[in-house]
């Protein structure tokens, strides 16, 4: 392979394929049916606290 094919195939062939990968990864993020996976990953830290300790962390000033 030469300079001139490598640079031939990133100048076309990949930039296509940069943008294809782009186009199929951002719509597989947001597909409709990817909802419940987003909501249930963003609830994933507060699985297993209670109303009591977020109060108690509420009043003793922490936050994280």
């Amino acid at each position: 392979m030469t300079y001139e094919t490598v640079r031939h195939f990133a100048d076309s062939y990949g930039l296509a394929a940069m943008v294809v990968l782009y186009l199929v990864l951002a719509f597989w993020a947001l597909r409709p049916g990817a909802r419940a996976h987003h909501d249930a990953a963003a609830a994933m830290i507060f699985v297993g606290e209670t109303e009591t300790e977020t109060e108690d962390a509420d009043r003793n000033g922490s936050h994280g």
